[in-house]
């Protein structure tokens, strides 16, 4: 088992920033691929961005060139940084992780999830 727990979300004004963190505990943590989610009331789940264990990123096309994803596999942590914040990027950010090499944009190919982070901006 793998535990993930979400920390660094809040309200900020449109066009700051926040740095979303993940700590996973329980089991090894480099051999998973580590992805962010979000979901906004109403709507489905969708696909943030991803790192493999070998740090190859991929994006959803409306964060690209505004979020960094990162990892450090020495402190079982992911990070998310995210400039240029957007009222439309308002929701419950979770982290998740999968078994295996490859980031997956589905959230239903994820074994692991935290519990949650809000992240609001203001406009």
């Amino acid at each position: 088992q793998v535990q993930l727990v979400e920390s660094g979300g809040g309200l900020v004004q449109a066009g700051g920033s926040l740095r979303l963190s993940c700590a996973a505990s329980g089991r090894t943590f480099s051999g998973y691929a580590m992805a962010w989610f979000r979901q906004a009331p109403g709507k489905e789940r969708e696909f943030v961005a991803g790192i493999s264990y070998t740090y190859r990123t991929n994006y959803a096309d409306s964060v690209k060139g505004r979020f960094t994803i990162s990892r450090d596999n020495a402190k079982n942590t992911m990070y998310l940084q995210m400039n240029s914040l957007k009222p439309e990027d308002t929701a419950v950010y979770y982290c998740a992780g999968r078994r295996g090499t490859l980031v997956s944009g589905t959230h239903r190919d994820y074994d692991y999830w935290g519990q949650g982070t809000q992240v609001t901006a203001s406009s």
